[in-house]
Parts: C-alpha cells; structure tokens; sequence
C-alpha cells in the first residue's frame, strides 16, 4: 500500500509544528504527489487558522508547490459549530480554499449554547469518564454529521467518532450519497476494524490521512494499516493509494458555483 496523497496536514497557521514548505518537502521525500494544508477552523478559540492570513497561506502553498512539484492543497479542516450542520466555513470564504475537510473539535466557538452543550460538554463528559453517550446524544451527533454533509461540500469528514459516538453506519450512507469521504486518520485510534466494514458496506469510500502535526509524521499510514489488516475493506475503496487520486466534492462544486 502506497500512499499517493496526504490530505491532512498542520502547520504554524494552527498548531502544527512544521511550515507549508517543510511539510512539501516532507511530502516529496517520500514520493507524494499531493499534501493537503488543512489547518483548524476559524472558530477554534485557541488555534484556528484566521481570515487575515489567508493571503499568507495562500503565498507559502504556491510557493512551496514551485519548489517541490508537489501539489499543495490550501484547505481547511473545518468544525462542526451546530448540530444543524453548520461549519465555521462561511460562503464567502470557499474561494480561497481548494480542499474542505470537517470535524469534531473542543474549544470552540458554538452556534448557540445548546450546540454547545450537545457537542462539547457532553460529548466530551461521556468520553472523560468512561460513560455510554445517551441515545439523544447519539442521535444529536449523527444529525450533526448528516446535515454538514448535506449542506456543505465536504470533502472528507476527520477522525469521525473520536471523542465523540454516532451513528457510523448512517453518517457513512449519507457521505456515499453525496461524495464526502470518510477519512481514515492515521494521528488517532477513532474507529475498529468492524465499524471500518460496516461502514465500508454502505458503498462509502475512505481516504488515508496522517493529521501530522509535524513534518516527520506527512504520510504515516501505520495505523491505518493495523487497521486494515484487521478488517475486510478492499483496498480499491482507498481513493489515496496504489496511484489513485480522489475525486474530492469540493473542487467540482467550485467549478460550478464559484
């Protein structure tokens, strides 16, 4: 198994340790075509990526794209912010961005206190003590993930389930209907073997990533590999190896609406 692209990477601009550049050349070293800049929403209180620098990160990916021949995707790792569905990536910023990634995260900027309470607090309460989520915490999270699908063109959805419980099989049907990916994060233990098969029978496709914080993880598949040896998902459901590129949602809905 080899990996063609990582799509989830940090840098400064978030908490990651390594610039776009070290994470490019990173990438190159070990014969990606592709690396992904997807540093953490705006709504992270204390280590999201901010609207005034987005020029800046724009400049550092095309740059080190020049330097590497790398493919650098200036995307974002985006939170769930309601269990609407809503994200902290508004309209008006979708045409700076080439790759639209979402996820759970603590220590944000809520729509609303019940956003709040749901997501965080309880979420976050249930995993620290060990407790089973209620079923109308479940219920909650699942909605939360089905409705960003639904109204955002998410490109892959990060680390589901870690720290956090819903309905894998449903949040996966919804992402094999409109195209988002679910993502295989090699940084975090967020699923089993068995939740990765019955996710992979509603006809889902997954992408490995890394979430590196630091140059020396870009490209790491080794949990995704235990993972897998564990389970029975063929590898062509992998839209990130052996030479395959995926299809992301976001750069076809850019060509449209954008």
């Amino acid at each position: 198994m080899i990996l063609t692209g990582d799509y989830h990477t940090h840098t400064p601009y978030s908490h990651g340790k390594n610039t776009v550049l070290e994470n490019a050349e990173a990438a190159k070293k070990i014969g990606l075509k592709a690396v992904g800049i997807t540093d953490h929403g705006f709504n992270h209180i204390i280590f999201g990526l901010r609207r005034r620098k987005l020029e800046a990160l724009r400049t550092e990916c095309t740059e080190a794209e020049k330097i590497t021949g790398v493919k650098v995707l200036m995307g974002m790792e985006s939170n769930l912010i309601s269990v609407d569905g809503d994200t902290d990536m508004k309209e008006s910023d979708l045409p700076f961005f080439d790759l639209y990634l979402c996820g759970i995260h603590e220590v944000l900027m809520y729509k609303s206190l019940k956003d709040f309470y749901y997501l965080s607090v309880k979420n976050y309460s249930a995993h620290k003590f060990g407790r089973k989520p209620s079923d109308k915490l479940f219920r909650a999270t699942t909605s939360a993930y089905v409705n960003a699908v639904k109204k955002n063109p998410i490109d892959a959805i990060t680390h589901i389930n870690f720290r956090c419980s819903c309905d894998l099989v449903e949040v996966a049907k919804c992402c094999a209907d409109y195209g988002t990916y679910i993502e295989i994060n090699t940084k975090k233990y967020h699923i089993t073997p068995e939740e990765l098969n019955a996710m992979a029978d509603t006809g889902v496709r997954f992408i490995i990533d890394s979430d590196a914080h630091s140059a020396d993880r870009v490209g790491d598949t080794k949990i995704a590999e235990q993972l897998l040896a564990q389970a029975s998902v063929p590898l062509d459901r992998i839209d990130n190896i052996d030479g395959r590129e995926p299809n992301f949602r976001f750069a076809e809905y850019k060509k449209v609406h954008l």
